[in-house]
């Protein structure tokens, strides 16, 4: 996991196990972390909640709620998060299979009884 992702999580978790929520959390993830955005913020919460070491079904609700409320709000404001520093990949992509050239002449059979 990249640093800052990890950051961001660390601050998720423990905002989240202080007890904040909703506003509060985002706003403690955004001091620890000044530089982050809605979708690091996103991306952050769905590592917490795949975790197995977060156990703290509070903390996961908590967390839950924070990141479908803000992707949400991405998706109505188009995505504006800040992703430069992130690596992109790129999904290979499918050439279509050549096509065979169709047999425009099929074999003439003769049958036994044409051919006499």
């Amino acid at each position: 996991m990249a640093e800052k992702r990890k950051k961001i999580y660390n601050a998720l978790v423990d905002g989240a196990t202080e007890g904040l929520s909703d506003k509060a959390l985002y706003e403690f993830v955004v001091e620890r972390c000044p530089k982050t955005s809605s979708k690091k913020i996103v991306r952050a919460a769905l590592f917490a909640l795949t975790d197995p070491d977060v156990t703290d079904r509070h903390v996961l609700d908590t967390i839950y709620a924070l990141a479908i409320k803000h992707r949400m709000s991405e998706i109505g404001n188009g995505d504006t998060g800040d992703d430069h520093d992130e690596e992109v990949e790129v999904a290979p992509s499918r050439k279509p299979a050549k096509r065979r050239p169709e047999q425009s002449i099929s074999p003439s059979v003769v049958s036994e009884s044409e051919g006499r």
